[in-house]
């Protein structure tokens, strides 16, 4: 699948993978990379709101800093909280 060029805040050329995709509160995340090779990951694209603004922790728990549409980490233990 053809990866979808997309500009982020600071002016660089990345590229979503509209086919690598993780499941997210309120809508996917679409995994981002540098370059269209996917050799090399940027991060992830919301898509419930479109913003490239997201976070992973340590975790794996992944936020988009504009709707906060939240995947909760794979292996959660109430140790960590």
């Amino acid at each position: 699948m053809q990866l979808e060029a997309t500009e982020t805040k600071a002016g660089d050329t990345v590229y979503v993978a509209q086919d690598e995709v993780e499941r997210g509160s309120k809508g996917p995340f679409y995994v981002v990379y540098v370059t269209p090779d996917r050799e090399t990951r940027w991060g992830y694209r919301c898509g419930n709101c479109g913003s490239l603004d997201t976070a992973m922790d340590t975790m794996g728990r992944i936020e988009c800093n504009e709707c906060r549409n939240v995947r909760k980490p794979e292996e959660w233990d109430a140790a960590h909280e």
